[in-house]
């Protein structure tokens, strides 16, 4: 909960503004049919009109986002550009995209002027209260430690007595003062007992969320154990950096500080791709949902002793361990076991080098069922996992869910888990099974690092053109 309150804060945003958008253009309607008394043309009726805003609800959404409404620091109020001229141009450029729509389409939504305008007002007016209320709420939840990021502050700076009295002192702040490595004159007298000599010591007593770092002493340390232990990490620059700096920066209070991101998926951009995971995750389990019985009955007759789903352990974001369901594929003598040891129990531990050196593949492979080998060549066994998405445990896109253990010897693995593992990805596309190990993990760092959009959308539609290729996992 503490890592994802960021999250939840810009989904409760979507949804209330979505629902305040709603009611704002039905109100609307209502005043211009039920309450003005001056005649008007208008045939849609008030249900099949709400349908039609609903319907383009999520093009005044990416308004919204485009104005930056979806920024922590300015739904807090830390912002120069003001939360509510924002929501006035975004009231004004929904409606105008409402009436471009309605242009094209002749579904003739504003028939007189006067309902334009009043939408528009109603919207910035909703937008307005719903988010006054969802501050309210938010801010009352960020007093509870189920919210609140510890926050670890390190640094022999002014700015280290300043954080840490201003966290300590602003539960609202969305932290909790978790430990201080600094010098004691740079801590506040009433907190002195929140010291730790060095990082590693707060880190092993605190179970920190961020670390805040006020000087430039050992940057790169304290960086990469941010990293290994997926916590969010802020520098809080100089005076001089601070004049040359053109990235995203936040408030903490008055001190400026840049959250130094290990992925560009995050904010606005992890909800939008959580609401299309969850919106292709059902899609895909209505339209397959008699394919994969037709699958479960098949693996079902071919062997009544094992269930046709394979569940096992993999590796989420943050390190998180869940159950990855997949169709049974393998020979059941070897399920649970690592290519090693079933190479071994089979009497051929020739083949393990050989697996291994292929990038983890054989053609062939002797531990596969002859219904299993077709299910992999058409990628119709990873089809369970589509329920894995639903839930949350992965993205439609993203790294492959590692085991447990696999990445122990590789470098730079905690980058890896800082986002959803995917049912497919850039290693997936780029190769599938013909590149080797390391290969597939570097592709799958340079995704977490330049993701965007765009390399999503583009890995979706080759993920599509292979698998009709029939270029599975074979």
């Amino acid at each position: 909960m503490r890592k994802k309150s960021d999250f939840i804060l810009r989904l409760c945003l979507i949804i209330g503004d979505a629902v305040a958008l709603i009611l704002s253009f039905a109100f609307a309607y209502f005043i211009r049919v039920h309450i003005d008394p001056r005649p008007f043309v208008f045939e849609s009726q008030l249900l099949d009109f709400t349908l039609t805003i609903v319907f383009l609800v999520p093009i005044m959404l990416i308004i919204l986002a485009s104005l930056g409404l979806y920024k922590k620091s300015i739904f807090l109020g830390r912002s120069r550009f003001p939360e509510r001229i924002r929501l006035v141009l975004a009231a004004i450029l929904s409606v105008a995209a409402l009436i471009v729509y309605d242009f094209f389409v002749g579904e003739n939504l504003f028939p007189v002027r006067v309902m334009a305008l009043m939408a528009v007002l109603l919207s910035f007016l909703f937008l307005l209260v719903e988010r006054i209320l969802v501050r309210l709420i938010i801010r009352r939840i960020f007093k509870s430690d189920y919210a609140t990021k510890r926050a670890i502050i390190i640094g022999n700076h002014k700015n280290t007595e300043y954080l840490a009295d201003y966290i300590a002192s602003m539960p609202e702040s969305g932290y909790r003062l978790a430990g201080v490595v600094a010098n004691k004159k740079y801590i506040p007298n009433d907190l002195k007992d929140h010291q730790y000599s060095s990082l590693k010591e707060a880190l092993k007593k605190s179970r920190a969320d961020v670390i805040f770092q006020t000087d430039e002493k050992s940057t790169e340390y304290v960086y990469r154990q941010a990293i290994a232990r997926h916590l969010l990490y802020y520098f809080v620059p100089s005076e001089t950096a601070l004049s040359s700096h053109f990235g995203d920066m936040e408030l903490v209070g008055n001190t400026p500080a840049v959250l130094v991101m290990t992925t560009p998926l995050s904010g606005g951009y992890a909800v939008i791709k959580r609401l299309f995971d969850i919106l292709f995750s059902l899609v895909g389990i209505i339209v397959m949902a008699i394919p994969m019985m037709i699958i479960w009955l098949v693996i079902k007759f071919s062997d009544f002793k094992h269930s046709p789903i394979y569940v096992d352990d993999r590796l989420t974001q943050y390190n998180r361990k869940f159950r990855c369901y997949k169709f049974r594929s393998m020979k059941s003598e070897y399920n649970g076991l690592t290519a090693e040891q079933a190479f071994i129990k089979m009497g051929k531990p020739e083949l393990i080098k050989k697996y291994r050196k292929n990038g983890d593949y054989m053609k062939n492979d002797p531990r596969i069922t002859k219904i299993g080998h077709f299910l992999r060549r058409t990628s119709l066994d990873e089809l369970p996992q589509l329920f894995n998405i639903l839930k949350g445990d992965i993205s439609l896109i993203g790294p492959r869910a590692l085991l447990p253990g696999e990445l122990r010897d590789y470098g730079d693995r905690s980058l890896i888990l800082t986002v959803k593992s995917g049912l497919t990805g850039f290693a997936q596309v780029s190769g599938r099974r013909d590149i080797s190990f390391e290969e597939r993990r570097a592709l799958d760092i340079y995704y977490v690092r330049n993701w965007s959009l765009m390399l999503d959308l583009s890995i979706f539609f080759k993920t599509i053109a292979i698998v009709f290729k029939g270029e599975g996992a074979k």
